[in-house]
C-alpha cells in the first residue's frame, strides 16, 4: 500500500493547512476544557506532556516528537486501519468506530476522560479522512495539538496554577 493511496501524497495542498488549523481548534479548545474538567472530577490523571528541563533544544525535541506522534498515529490508526477494515468488508461506520475506540484505548493511561476525548478525536478525524481521503490535515492538526500541549505545558507549568 502506497502512502498516496491512503491520502498522504508527497506534497500537501494549500487547503490542507486550513483544514489542519480548523481541526486543531475544533479538537484542542474543547479538548483542553474537557481534560481539565475530567481532571477536577478525578476521571483523568494529571498528565505531564513534557518533563524535559530548561535546555535550548527542548522546543525542537518536543516539536519533532509531536510530529512523530501525529504522523504515526494518523497513518496507522486512520489511513491504514480503516483501509484494511474496508478491505475486510466492514462498513464505513463500523471501521470508524473500531479505529476511534482503538485510539481511545491506548490513551487510557490518561484516565477515562483521556479515553473519551481521544475517541471523540478519532471519530472526527476518521470521518474527515473518509470524506476527503486526505491525511495531511490530520497529521498537521495532530502535530499542532501536541506542540501546543508539549511546548505549552513546558513553558507554562511553573507559571499558572490551573495546570495539573
Amino acid at each position: 500500500m502506497k502512502l498516496a493511496e491512503v491520502g498522504l501524497p508527497r506534497r500537501p495542498q494549500a487547503a490542507d493547512l486550513r483544514w489542519s488549523i480548523g481541526l486543531a481548534a475544533l479538537i484542542g479548545i474543547p479538548g483542553l476544557l474537557f481534560y481539565l474538567a475530567m481532571w477536577q472530577f478525578g476521571l483523568n490523571l494529571g498528565v505531564q506532556p513534557s518533563t524535559l528541563d530548561q535546555t535550548w533544544w527542548r522546543p525542537i525535541t518536543l516539536t519533532l516528537s509531536a510530529f512523530g506522534n501525529g504522523f504515526a498515529e494518523e497513518v496507522l490508526v486512520v489511513g491504514y486501519l480503516i483501509t484494511r477494515l474496508r478491505q475486510l468488508g466492514m462498513g464505513e461506520n463500523t471501521s470508524l468506530i473500531i479505529s476511534a475506540v482503538l485510539r481511545g484505548s491506548y490513551h487510557l493511561y490518561q484516565g477515562f476522560g483521556g479515553f473519551l476525548g481521544n475517541v471523540a478525536m478519532g471519530l472526527i478525524f476518521g470521518r474527515v479522512w473518509q470524506r476527503t481521503n486526505r491525511l495531511w490535515p490530520l497529521v498537521a492538526a495532530h502535530t499542532l495539538l501536541d506542540v501546543v500541549a508539549f511546548v505549552g505545558y513546558a513553558l507554562l507549568r511553573d507559571h499558572v496554577s490551573w495546570l495539573p
